[in-house]
C-alpha cells in the first residue's frame, strides 16, 4: 500500500490545479470548508491513509459537485484501490470537462479496460499515449495498448508500440519478453502465409533451411539451401547464408565450397561487403595476405563503419609489421562493436607489441569477460535448442 500511495500522491501532485480560488458565489463558510477538506486530503495522502483521503474528496464534491480537483483525486485513488467501476465515473467527468488532461485520460483508459470496456479503453489510451512525456507512465500505457492489440490479434500495431518501448527502455526484461512474443507470432504468421501461398518456392526452402539450422540440423539446412538455389539462384541472401553454413561445417569438402558461395553472392551483389569480409577471412586463413588485404580493403571501402572490415585490415597490417597503421583501425573496430571479444583480444595484442602494458591488460581483461559471457550464452542457446547460435559464438574465438 505504501508504494501505491506514493504513486497516487505523485499523480495527484502533477495534476493541473483546475479551479484555483473558490468561486465568488460560494459563501465564505463553504469556501473555508472546501479548503479544510482539501488540506486534510493532502495530509492523509502524505501519511499513507488513502481511504481517509477518499472521504475528504467525497466531502468536497458534496459541497461543490463541479470541483474537478477533487474528482481527479477521487478517481485516481479509486483506481489505485482497484475500484475501477467507480473510478470510471469520476474520471470520465474530469475528461469530459478537460479532454487534454492526458494523465487522467490514461487512468480512465486503464480503468475502462479493467471493467471490460475495451473499445473505450483502446480509444482513450491511443489518444493519450503520444502525449505522455513521463517515461514510467508512457511505458505502462504502451504495455496496456500492446495487451489490447495482442488480444484482438492486431500484431502490427502491437509491434509498433513495442518498438517505441524498446527505445525507451532497451534493457527492460518485461518489454523484451513482450517483443519476443509479438515478433515470434508475426514470424509464425508469415511462415504460415508462405507455406500456404508458395509451398514449393525458394523462399519456403530458405525458411526451412533457417529452421533446420536453428535446430542444429546442418545437413538438412544445406539440403534446403541447395533446393532453394535450384528454384531461384538469384534470391538475395541465399548464397551468403549457404556460404556461412558451409564455412562452419566440419566436413573439409563443404568448407572449401563456402568460398564459391561468397563469390556467387558478390557476383549477384557487388556491394556486398559481408561477402568481401568472408573472402578476406578465407584468404587470411591460407596465408594469402595479398588477396585477404584486397577483400578486406574493398569491404572497408564499401562500408567504412563495418567493424569486421576494420579489424580485418588491421590484422593484416599488424602481420605486415605496421602496428601504427593497424592501431586506429583496430580501435575503431572496438568502438563500433564493443561486444566483439576477438577485437578486444587483437587490440590487446597490438598494445602489448607497442609497449603499452596497461592498455593491453585492459583489453585482454575485457576479452576474458566477453568470452565468459559468451560461454554462458552458449549454454543458454543450447537449452533453447538454438544450436546454430551456440556454434556461432565459437567462431574464430581465441582460446
Amino acid at each position: 500500500m505504501g508504494m501505491a500511495v506514493k504513486i497516487v500522491a505523485y499523480a495527484l501532485a502533477s495534476v493541473i490545479l483546475l479551479r484555483g480560488l473558490p468561486a465568488l458565489s460560494q459563501s465564505a463558510s463553504t469556501s473555508q470548508q472546501l479548503q479544510t477538506h482539501a488540506r486534510q486530503a493532502q495530509e492523509f495522502l502524505r501519511t499513507n491513509q488513502p481511504d481517509l483521503a477518499i472521504t475528504e474528496y467525497k466531502a468536497i464534491l458534496k459541497l461543490d459537485p463541479n470541483n474537478l480537483d477533487a474528482r481527479s483525486g477521487l478517481g485516481t485513488l479509486l483506481y489505485f484501490r482497484g475500484d475501477y467501476a467507480k473510478a470510471v465515473v469520476e474520471l470520465r467527468a474530469v475528461v469530459k470537462s478537460q479532454p487534454a488532461l492526458w494523465k487522467m485520460v490514461t487512468l480512465l483508459g486503464m480503468c475502462e479496460r479493467r471493467v471490460g470496456h475495451v473499445a473505450d479503453a483502446r480509444a482513450d489510451l491511443e489518444k493519450a499515449f503520444p502525449q505522455l512525456t513521463e517515461e514510467k507512465l508512457r511505458v505502462q500505457t504502451g504495455m496496456e495498448l500492446v495487451e489490447i492489440y495482442y488480444a484482438s490479434r492486431d500484431l502490427d500495431k502491437a509491434a509498433d508500440i513495442v518498438s517505441i518501448l524498446r527505445r525507451l527502455k532497451p534493457e527492460d526484461a518485461a518489454i523484451l519478453f513482450t517483443a519476443h512474443r509479438i515478433y515470434s507470432e508475426q514470424a509464425d504468421e508469415a511462415k504460415l502465409g508462405i507455406a500456404m501461398l508458395a509451398p514449393k518456392s525458394a523462399w519456403m526452402h530458405q525458411l526451412l533451411a533457417q529452421e533446420m539450422l536453428a535446430q542444429g540440423n546442418n545437413e538438412a539446412a544445406i539440403a534446403h539451401y541447395r533446393e532453394a538455389l535450384k528454384v531461384d539462384d538469384r534470391l538475395p541472401g541465399l548464397h551468403f547464408e549457404l556460404g556461412e553454413l558451409l564455412r562452419s561445417s566440419s566436413v573439409p569438402a563443404e568448407k572449401e565450397q563456402a568460398e564459391q558461395e561468397y563469390l556467387a553472392a558478390l557476383s549477384q551483389s557487388p556491394l556486398d561487403e559481408k561477402s568481401e569480409c568472408r573472402l578476406g577471412r578465407i584468404a587470411l586463413a591460407r596465408s594469402d595476405l595479398k588477396s585477404a588485404y584486397a577483400h578486406y580493403s574493398r569491404a572497408l571501402e564499401l562500408q567504412p563503419d563495418d567493424p569486421e572490415a576494420n579489424l580485418g585490415v588491421g590484422k593484416i597490417l599488424l602481420s605486415m609489421n605496421q602496428p601504427q597503421k593497424a592501431q586506429p583501425l583496430m580501435e575503431k573496430a572496438v568502438r563500433l562493436d564493443p561486444s566483439d571479444a576477438v577485437a578486444h583480444y587483437r587490440l590487446g595484442s597490438l598494445y602489448r607489441q607497442m609497449g603499452r602494458p596497461d592498455d593491453a591488460r585492459r583489453e585482454i581483461a575485457e576479452f576474458q569477460r566477453l568470452k565468459e559471457m559468451k560461454e554462458r550464452l552458449k549454454d543458454l542457446y543450447k537449452e533453447l535448442r538454438l544450436q546454430s547460435k551456440a556454434e556461432s559464438l565459437d567462431a574464430d574465438l581465441p582460446h
